[in-house]
């Protein structure tokens, strides 16, 4: 790992773990929490699309906390080249 990348942390690996567990989460809060739990402990990054799905969660005033949490971490590991398609 170099030093400009990010890693999830235990932390939001646990939180990713507790939106998977609910019951009444979107399916999309759901991907976020695969998608971070994906990158822990592991040198994956954030797609482009799952930074999309990041994008909608945060601006989605239904979404839950945890998961714009977990959005917010997603979006930080987006890698620059991937930041590029996004914003096309």
């Amino acid at each position: 790992m170099t030093p400009h990348d990010k890693a999830t942390s235990d932390r939001i690996a646990h939180l990713a773990a507790i939106v998977l567990k609910r019951a009444n989460v979107l399916e999309t809060e759901k991907e976020l929490a695969g998608s971070a739990l994906a990158q822990h402990h592991t040198s994956k990054h954030t797609s482009a699309r799952i930074g999309k799905v990041a994008g909608h969660v945060l601006g989605d005033p239904h979404a839950c906390a945890e998961a714009k949490e977990l959005a917010g971490s997603v979006l930080a590991q987006v890698r620059q080249r991937e930041r590029a398609s996004m914003e096309r």
